[in-house]
């Protein structure tokens, strides 16, 4: 582990001497995740990409992507764009990067089952705001919008995100 791992662990976010609070998914942290089970995945992910809404937020970071109207994610494990991001309409079961809410504003991406997806091993890890402080997730991290801001101006591709 090295000073520059973002370390998740009860609770609490750990990143540059820092220490916020965060959620995880409903199903707690696993080392068996599967599509649909809501957990978050124990392990060693990367941030593969950073993601933000340019009508709500300003670019966080010179290698940050917009997301734009018709941006979603597939999470069909039948469908050969599973745990891809696609543009719709897509005919398969998948999420809004766009969403009413603020949850995506600003959104970093991990590398888990990505970019060579294994149907079923489950999709979309993210970290992004929480929905209300304390909240559970789907499988995401989340935290404060403020946080999410704070790293996001800070996060570089291939930072670690040690999930014990």
């Amino acid at each position: 582990m090295s000073a520059f791992d973002m370390v998740f662990a009860s609770g609490r976010l750990h990143y540059l001497g820092r220490a916020m609070a965060a959620t995880c998914g409903r199903g707690g942290v696993r080392d068996e995740k599967s599509e649909g089970d809501g957990a978050t995945p124990r392990g060693i992910l990367r941030i593969a990409a950073l993601m933000y809404r340019p009508d709500r937020v300003a670019p966080p970071a010179p290698w940050a992507i917009p997301i734009y109207p018709g941006d979603v994610w597939c999470d069909d494990p039948a469908h050969p764009s599973y745990n891809q991001f696609c543009r719709a309409p897509l005919q398969a079961s998948h999420e809004q990067m766009r969403r009413a809410d603020p949850q995506y504003d600003i959104v970093l991406i991990t590398d888990w089952n990505w970019p060579n997806a294994h149907p079923g091993v489950g999709s979309a890890i993210f970290m992004h705001q929480w929905s209300r402080p304390g909240a559970p997730t789907a499988g995401c991290i989340a935290t404060a919008r403020s946080n999410v801001l704070w790293l996001a101006a800070r996060v570089e591709l291939g930072t670690r995100l040690i999930i014990r």
